[in-house]
Formats: structure tokens, sequence, C-alpha cells
């Protein structure tokens, strides 16, 4: 942290996926004027794709994150399937399902255990240099080896399934490259009653330690916008398939249905000149009026029912928090950890399919279109992959929408309500600007992932000679 005239900057944001910073902007009275979350890092897949054989989609955007592999995998595995154009066999969109719930167990857990426990055990107030994974595991050790091991539960189940932890390559354009074998199936089934107990005592942890965070509750983003997500005919949360259903801050269905295929309708993509990231924004609304959230707290505020036993239950209180939609990006915490326990309850389900060990799991075509969107469930909320190829089968264009770039918009102006809140200007102190970043973490945000078109941040580049002459020099921003 650097403090400047009339402005302070937190760089880095800390204990979140890539590289940020805020910067907050104080009045001559140390008000906070404004504020902005930079996101500061360029990854460029929508570019360095172009030229590749179409097959080679789902490997190489799966490099995109190593937290969140399997994402993109499926993403770009939806949009080769488009491209294909032909019938995935049920199996293999049945192991995919469980591929992706395994993700977003082990995703979540990272978030919540590694990330934020530390602010949610220790305080926001704490001292900053024990305020991490390491001290929690020295005063919390038990609360500790249960975030390790529930995100290994979701890590061995994708080893088991793709042949490694990272990056596996088992889903492909038509399907996945292996059947799943009944040792693996049990082994899975297994392993699942330990991590039934861990999310349920951790829920039960939670719930009672929510009531010391009301302040954080009413100004981490606590305000009305719309929230987005995948759900499947019975209004359930979606992870790999369904329509997208958009819901304004009561709770109103405003749309729902939106085919992948359609969504550059309803989906608009600006750029702010403070930041790398892409600010999307809902097209009928127009921007920055159309901001909207993705993500656990908004796949359960789009949802209509949880058809597992105990995450009904807590779907069920989870609703009790808001009227209609729970506002608070606070709760995205709790959010994370019902989708835990959901996917958990759910991964049992599937696996006890008669028909989950079919091998019949993959669709071999020749591309029969040349254009595909895939459209699924990230950890963090909707991914979208658009690609387009020519007749030799080669990307020609890719524009992906990630789901980090979705709640741009909502980051920033969470940021803004938590540092006009917290911020004093005439006396600045850690705790004040550690809640600010805490706004962020709720997101859990990913910009490995997100960041692959170029924006507009300010830029100063200059060729120097040997002799240190200036020989060139460009300037923007």
């Amino acid at each position: 942290m650097k403090v400047m005239p009339k402005q302070i900057v937190i760089d880095p944001v800390t204990r979140i996926e890539g590289h940020g910073r805020i910067t907050i902007q104080l009045g001559d009275d140390g008000v906070v004027q404004d504020a902005h979350f930079h996101v500061t890092q360029l990854r460029g897949f929508e570019k360095f794709c172009e030229g590749r054989p179409f097959e080679e989609m789902p490997s190489l955007m799966a490099r995109i994150c190593g937290i969140c592999p399997v994402s993109h995998l499926i993403a770009a595995a939806k949009a080769c399937d488009a491209l294909l154009a032909v019938r995935i066999p049920p199996t293999a969109i049945q192991l995919r399902r469980i591929i992706n719930m395994a993700q977003i167990v082990q995703s979540h857990a990272l978030s919540f255990f590694h990330l934020s426990s530390p602010d949610l055990l220790l305080g926001m107030d704490f001292d900053p240099v024990q305020r991490n994974i390491f001290g929690v595991l020295q005063r919390y050790p038990d609360l500790a080896r249960d975030g390790i091991r529930l995100r290994r539960f979701g890590q061995q189940i994708i080893e088991w399934l793709g042949g490694k932890r990272i990056h596996p390559s088992w889903v492909v354009p038509g399907g996945v490259n292996e059947p799943l074998t009944e040792q693996r199936r049990n082994q899975i089934l297994a392993t699942i009653p330990e991590a039934l107990e861990i999310i349920v005592r951790t829920l039960d942890w939670f719930r009672t330690a929510m009531g010391i965070f009301q302040e954080e509750i009413a100004t981490f983003a606590n305000f009305p916008t719309l929230y987005m997500g995948l759900v499947n005919e019975d209004g359930e949360p979606d992870y790999y398939d369904g329509r997208l259903r958009v819901v304004d801050s009561a709770g109103n269905v405003i749309n729902d249905g939106i085919e992948a295929a359609e969504y550059h309708d309803y989906i608009g993509e600006y750029v702010e000149p403070h930041s790398f990231l892409k600010s999307p924004f809902y097209i009928p609304l127009g921007y920055p009026e159309g901001i909207y959230r993705v993500g656990p707290l908004a796949r359960l505020n789009v949802a209509d029912r949880l058809n597992e036993p105990k995450a009904y239950e807590e779907w069920s209180a989870f609703r009790e928090l808001g009227r209609r939609a729970v506002q608070s990006s606070f709760y995205y915490h709790y959010a994370r950890l019902i989708e835990i326990l959901f996917c958990i309850e759910r991964l049992r389900t599937r696996l006890s399919r008669p028909d989950i060990l079919n091998k019949h799991v993959r669709a071999y075509a020749e591309p029969n279109s040349f254009e595909g969107v895939g459209m699924s469930e990230a950890p963090r909320g909707m991914l979208l992959h658009h690609y387009k190829i020519d007749e030799q089968g080669l990307v020609t264009w890719a524009n992906l929408i990630i789901a980090t770039g979705h709640n741009n918009l909502a980051m920033n102006r969470g940021v803004l309500q938590a540092a006009k809140h917290f911020v004093k200007g005439n006396k600045i102190e850690e705790p004040m600007l550690n809640r600010v970043e805490a706004v962020i973490r709720c997101y859990d945000p990913c910009l490995s992932c997100s960041t692959h078109a170029i924006g507009k941040m300010p830029l100063h580049v200059q060729l120097v000679s040997a002799d240190g002459g200036i020989l060139d020099e460009i300037k923007r921003g």
C-alpha cells in the first residue's frame, strides 16, 4: 500500500488469483469520491488461438487457468461440439457434468478456506502478518485441515476421471475420451461421506459466524443488480447446460431462455480505460445500467429449487436472507458453501445412475458448422467460448467472456461502496483497506482467466538506443 495526495493505492490486492490493484480517490476533506478495481495483467488467448486446429481448443483453453482448467475445458469442448453439429452420447454428458461439479467443489474450497477464511475466522482487524492461511492453520487447525481435505476430494475426482488434477485432456470435442470404470465409480462414491461431513459442519459454523459481520454484509456490494445463471427444466442451477435465466433485484424473471448461440443479442462488452478486464452488460438495459452478477450468489438467486435434501434446506435458509433476491456480495461465501453441498449430493446421485458405466462416450465427425458457442457454469459464474473456423478447421476468430468479467461492474461499484463507508481520509488504517480488498475476495475473481482482449490501460512505451537516446515513443491514456 502507498498513500499519495488525494489517492490511496492498494497494490496488489491480496488473496486473489492474478494481479490487480485498487485506487481510492479522496476529496480535499478526506472523503472518498471514487474508487476503481484495476486488472493489470493481459493473457491474450483470444488472439493466439487463431490459426490453431479447432480440435486443440479444449486442451489449449484449459491452460488459461491452473485453478479451474476444467471449466474452460468444458466450455471449449461444447463450442467444438457445436462446430461438429452432432449429438453427444448421453453418458458423456453425465461424465462431463461430474467432472465439472468436482471442479466447482475444489475451487470453492480453495476460495473459502484458503483465501477468505483468514478474514472470517481471525477477523478483518487481525494482524495482517498473521491474517493468512498459516494463521488459520495455527489457530483453527481442524477447520484448516477440513479445507485441505475438501479441496483434495474435488481434485482427486478430476484426477481419477481426467488422468491428472491440472489441465486434464479427458473432455474432447464430441464427448470424453474414456468411459468410467466400475472401480473408479466405487472409489468416488467411497469418498463422498467424509466430504459431506466436512461441508455440513462448515455450514453449521458459518451460519453462526455471520452474525458478527453485519456491517460488512450491509456494505460489501450490497445494492440492486440483475442476476444471471443457467437453470435446467426444473429450475435448478445447471452447471453444464440449460437455459440462461436473468432475474432482477426483486427476484422477477426478466428473461428465461437465452440460448448460447444468441448471447451476443443480450450481453454487450465494454472496455473501461482503467482495466484490461472487459465490462459485460445486459444489452436491453444498456451500459452501465445493465449491471449484473454471476456465480454462486447469482445462481442461488435465479434458481427455483435445489432437488437434493440437505442442499434444499440450506438454499431455503439462504433465500430468507433477502425479500426476493439476496443482494449483499458478502453472501457469496455462504452461497459457495451451499453449492459445495449441492454438488457433493448431486455427484452421488449421478454416479448412481444405471447408465453411468456405458462405454459409448464419444461421437466422431468432421466440422459441420463454421461457428460454435459453448456456454457453461464455472465456479465463478457463467462462461462463454465462441469460435469461428475456416474450411480447414482452423480457428479464425475467438471471443471469451469469462465469469470474472461478468462481475466487473459489480466489483467496481462494490469497492466504491465499501470505501465510502470504511475509509476516512484523515486517518488511514489497514483494517479499513482490508475491508475494501475483502469485497473483491467475495467474488473470488480469477484474473488470469479473464483478460484476453486488449483494454485501454494507460501506456507509455519508449524505444531507447544503446547510447540512451529516445528513438521513438508512444503514449496512451
